[in-house]
């Protein structure tokens, strides 16, 4: 007998910490942190001549997976440093979210990609169902390319044991 009540005891506590989980997910409070650089080279990476970009700016745009339809969007400008962080209420697992560049500060460096192997975008997880254990999200960094290549990228390139790209 007392085995039953045990083993009834556990199935009721795990239903009740189910159904925690469940209104967590709904309540969910996530904050979204990233960085935009200058890709002062033109090889979509960061390397020790990249700059952090102040004034650029992002959008996070959430589409259902199934609709497509948009479910959630939001900007945001980044910092001295570079970084921008956007606070994001609910949980968005049916939809896939993304970071994209959408405008630079400097006219000398505001060239988004269009390259279909290095699209300028950085997907996020935006759901307490995904095995992370912190509500801040960190995107991949972003990059806008300089209009023309910095004169010392060969130097910086060999450094890195990259063939030199040729002058754009």
């Amino acid at each position: 007998m007392a085995k039953c009540q045990a083993v009834l005891l556990l199935v009721a506590a795990l239903c009740v910490l189910s159904l925690a989980g469940f209104a967590q997910a709904k309540n969910s409070h996530y904050k979204v942190q990233g960085t935009v650089y200058c890709d002062t080279c033109r090889i979509q990476f960061i390397t020790r001549i990249s700059t952090m970009m102040e004034g650029a700016t992002v959008k996070l745009e959430c589409r259902n997976i199934t609709t497509q339809a948009s479910t959630f969007k939001a900007e945001a400008v980044t910092d001295k440093l570079g970084m921008y962080s956007i606070p994001v209420d609910g949980d968005f697992e049916d939809d896939i979210c993304e970071i994209q560049l959408l405008k630079s500060p400097d006219s000398e460096c505001s060239e988004i990609s269009h390259d279909v192997y290095a699209k300028q975008s950085a997907k996020v997880s935006l759901t307490a169902n995904n095995g992370e254990a912190t509500d801040t999200r960190s995107a991949n960094a972003l990059g806008f390319m300089r209009k023309e290549r910095l004169p010392q990228c060969p130097e910086v390139l060999k450094e890195l044991d990259l063939f030199d790209l040729p002058a754009n």
